[in-house]
């Protein structure tokens, strides 16, 4: 599947709200205020809900989503399995408005894969925004990946008589291996990390909150990324695109874009670069023009 086949709805402000609805999947990543407002009756196709984090600008929205639109077994949610907060908003809703409590809530861990299609999952990836020991889970980054069937090498060359009378003798698993495709990763809110997890995936929705390293920025428990950084990170692996967000409001769009075009002819970088700028919903995020 090709990035511009992704028809992305978002809208990420550090501090203020993110979320990400991905059309085509009836993926919606993080459920910030404004997540009804800005997706209206496309809020209907949202089939699972993963969560990133317990912060406020990244569940906020849930309390009027789930309003309108929980039916019985769905949306589905899922979140980090050790966040209470998200055990408490449930809760809370499901005495608030009695109907909400038919969709189900899971929480999971580190290298844990739902599948959402047939042959869609999404994997849950532990990252380091909200520091913890090992085998706790709080903060999740996600990747989407499809998986398809492929031929062995070895019987390439036979024709289609041979490969089903191979199939029937001796099984699919004989001639066939499973082949991963990575389409979407999310980073969630979480410092340049484990580059490997994102290496060619088609493409990767990085949080960006700060455009440089400053004293004082970053210094707080949870932790974010640099503009810097992620674009470091992307001149390093193999993505198609890049999708930016979670930028702070202290800078201007001009500001971002500038400094955008400015990293990328540095460092050579040559894939579509595109922002989720602060206090937008960008539609259709990765048919628009990217930034560099």
């Amino acid at each position: 599947m090709a990035t511009q086949n992704f028809k992305i709805t978002a809208f990420s402000t550090a501090l203020f709200s993110t979320w990400i609805f991905v059309e085509e999947l009836g993926l919606l990543f993080d459920a910030g205020d404004g997540l009804s407002a800005g997706l209206m009756q496309k809020a209907r196709k949202v089939k699972q809900v993963f969560l990133t984090h317990p912060d406020r600008d990244h569940l906020a929205g849930l309390l009027q989503f789930c309003q309108l639109n929980n039916r019985a077994n769905l949306p589905h949610f899922y979140y980090p399995k050790d966040c209470k907060s998200f055990e408490y908003m449930q809760a809370f809703m499901a005495r608030f408005d009695k109907h909400t409590a038919v969709s189900p809530w899971t929480g999971i861990e580190d290298g844990q894969a739902i599948r959402v299609k047939p042959n869609t999952t999404v994997q849950a990836i532990r990252n380091e925004h909200i520091p913890v020991p090992l085998g706790v889970h709080k903060s999740l980054s996600y990747l989407v990946q499809q998986h398809k069937r492929k031929l062995k090498p070895a019987f390439q060359s036979l024709n289609g008589q041979e490969i089903a009378g191979l199939a029937k003798e001796k099984g699919q698993d004989f001639i066939s291996e499973q082949h991963s495709e990575k389409l979407i990763g999310i980073s969630g809110d979480c410092p340049v990390r484990q580059f490997e997890h994102w290496d060619n995936t088609k493409l990767l929705i990085h949080e960006a909150t700060f455009l440089e390293e400053q004293p004082g920025l970053n210094n707080k428990q949870n932790k974010h990324s640099t503009l810097t950084d992620v674009l470091q990170m992307a001149s390093e692996i193999n993505i198609e695109a890049l999708l930016l967000k979670h930028f702070s409001s202290r800078y201007s769009a001009a500001q971002i874009k500038t400094a955008i075009r400015k990293q990328c002819r540095a460092l050579k970088l040559e894939i579509p670069v595109y922002a989720i700028l602060p206090g937008e919903i960008k539609r259709d995020a990765c048919n628009s023009e990217p930034i560099n």
